[in-house]
């Protein structure tokens, strides 16, 4: 089964968080069809944390949605800034998301 286009997917993720109060933005456009989307969680206490596209190798089979790995859990804002800034170097299609939230709970599929 064929994902959802990455613009799609964002767009319906930063409504469905502004809808539940937490402030999301899309920080960075990338390619509209498959451009991989890295979420940045700014946790309002002075630490953020950085969900980042699963790798398929860890899956048994293909997801039907996009499924996520917390790559930095609540560590400083600069050093996901930089992770981020290293990505985009190699990797200009993809998108970025910024959301506000005290939780963890995005409602991402988590692997």
């Amino acid at each position: 089964m064929q994902q959802l286009r990455s613009d799609i997917w964002c767009a319906a993720f930063v409504r469905r968080h502004n809808n539940m109060g937490n402030f999301c933005v899309v920080s960075r456009r990338g390619d509209s069809i498959a451009g991989q989307i890295w979420i940045e969680v700014d946790h309002l206490d002075g630490t953020v944390s950085l969900f980042t596209p699963a790798p398929g190798a860890l899956m048994d089979t293909p997801p039907d949605d996009r499924v996520f790995q917390k790559r930095f859990e609540r560590t400083d804002p600069q050093t996901v800034r930089d992770r981020i800034a290293r990505e985009i170097e190699f990797d200009q299609d993809l998108w970025v998301l910024s959301v506000d939230c005290r939780t963890d709970d995005l409602g991402l599929d988590l692997i």
